[in-house]
């Protein structure tokens, strides 16, 4: 009775586990298509957040766009998200690449800001060369007279 027991609660676990919680869906998405899909929805997010104004200026919905450029309508996405969602492991994989991708633009993004400060502060500072006249640094310049150093030096220090 022991061993039957013990025989049908392995039996019961075994197949238990391999149990799919959520059906794959009938037009599945593959993953790299997925991830992109995902990597610009999160930029399309940080948009949001960072400046409203240009996405409150378009007509048409930027969420829209992004599912019809990669040919997926939003109950698709919605299902293939759930079913991906349901294996924690590759999900979490995904998003890690989606990051990855992330700091890769922000690393390329910032390396331009940087080169195009570097130009405004480069312009700025000829600018104001160009504008000061080239006799004024004589003007303000001091000639220095060395005897009269050679003279302090030689009087005695009270």
């Amino acid at each position: 009775m022991k061993n039957c027991l013990v025989i049908l609660l392995v039996l019961f676990l075994s197949v238990s586990c391999k149990k799919e919680v959520v059906k794959q869906p009938a037009k599945l998405i593959e993953k790299d298509k997925m991830i992109d899909i995902m990597y610009d929805l999160s930029l399309l997010e940080a948009m949001k957040y960072q400046h409203q104004e240009l996405l409150d200026s378009t007509e048409t919905s930027p969420t829209k766009f992004i599912f019809k450029k990669y040919k997926v309508d939003s109950l698709q996405f919605a299902q293939n998200n759930i079913y991906y969602a349901s294996d924690y492991e590759n999900y979490k994989d995904m998003f890690d690449e989606v990051g990855k991708r992330l700091k890769k633009a922000e690393r390329a993004a910032d390396s331009i800001v940087t080169i195009e400060n570097k130009k405004a502060a480069k312009a700025a500072k000829n600018k104001k060369l160009k504008e000061t006249p080239k006799d004024s640094i004589k003007k303000t310049s001091k000639q220095i007279n060395i005897d009269s150093i050679r003279q302090q030096m030689r009087k005695p220090i009270r």
